[in-house]
């Protein structure tokens, strides 16, 4: 990944920025929850946020990890309503984050998760030139699966605000896909409709609209992001691109199954506590 020009750590407060990606790292590492670090960044210094998210990419890279794609975030008016921001975030989504259906989803792995049913997009094409107007995001998606992403805090609590959960990769956790593969043609993700369920009984519902008033409109949005970033989409990647509906926890031996109409379902199933 090319560095952020804009996000460069050097560039905001290093030593903060430094000591942020430390603390979300640990947490990361022990399984133990850590204070929040927007009082080491600033609350709303977004671009040491992100400088904090780009070191962290920086050293899973390092570790071996390949990044395939991105996720939304805060595509959701009230969610953005209530951290008192007006546009949506993003994260990385690295290769050891994704399960299939048949697997166990960790457990071990995770903090304090809650599942979130979305529209997942697999690109066909990179966007990296062009207008990337309506018609050109939409020619470039190969085609749309269901999704559950498995959103998680390292910040005790869910003790966010915005500038914590930037710095912490948009609170990512897991993501598993489903098996279908609709391509976009008779396909309007907007008009789709979400209905969550845990062990059989309904936790969430909601639908395509709910998010940023079309998931398109999401994918959009982080193109031109990812762009000016100097790290744009490529073909290939995965994007969820922003929940249908309110999340919900989960713990261990869960079965959560989300139907999203014109794509069918996921599963994911979540392994014992240790």
């Amino acid at each position: 990944m090319k560095h952020m020009a804009s996000e460069d750590p050097t560039s905001h407060r290093t030593g903060s920025v430094r000591e942020a990606a430390a603390r979300l790292a640990a947490a990361s590492r022990t399984g133990t929850p850590c204070a929040p670090v927007r009082h080491l960044i600033g609350a709303d210094d977004v671009h040491a946020a992100y400088a904090v998210q780009q070191l962290l990419t920086e050293r899973r890279i390092a570790e071996g990890a390949v990044v395939v794609g991105r996720k939304i975030g805060l595509t959701s008016p009230a969610v953005q309503r209530q951290l008192g921001v007006d546009r949506p975030d993003f994260g990385v989504l690295f290769h050891d984050m994704q399960y299939g259906e048949d697997e166990f989803v960790p457990m071990a792995r995770l903090l304090q998760p809650k599942v979130e049913a979305e529209i997942a997009f697999v690109l066909a094409e990179g966007l990296v030139e062009g207008p990337l107007d309506d018609a050109q995001i939409r020619a470039a998606v190969a085609y749309a699966v269901p999704a559950l992403e498995i959103v998680d805090s390292r910040v005790a609590d869910w003790d966010i605000t915005f500038a914590d959960t930037v710095a912490d990769n948009a609170s990512s956790g897991q993501f598993v896909l489903g098996d279908a593969k609709v391509p976009l043609t008779g396909f309007e993700p907007a008009d789709s409709d979400m209905t969550m369920a845990i062990g059989g009984t309904t936790v969430s519902t909601g639908s395509g609209a709910a998010c940023l008033g079309d998931p398109l409109r999401a994918l959009q949005w982080l193109a031109v992001t990812a762009r000016d970033l100097g790290q744009p989409l490529t073909a290939g990647q995965v994007v969820l691109s922003g929940a249908l509906g309110p999340m919900a926890p989960v713990r261990a031996g869960d079965v959560v199954t989300a139907h999203i109409t014109e794509l069918g379902s996921v599963t994911a199933r979540f392994g014992p506590a240790a």
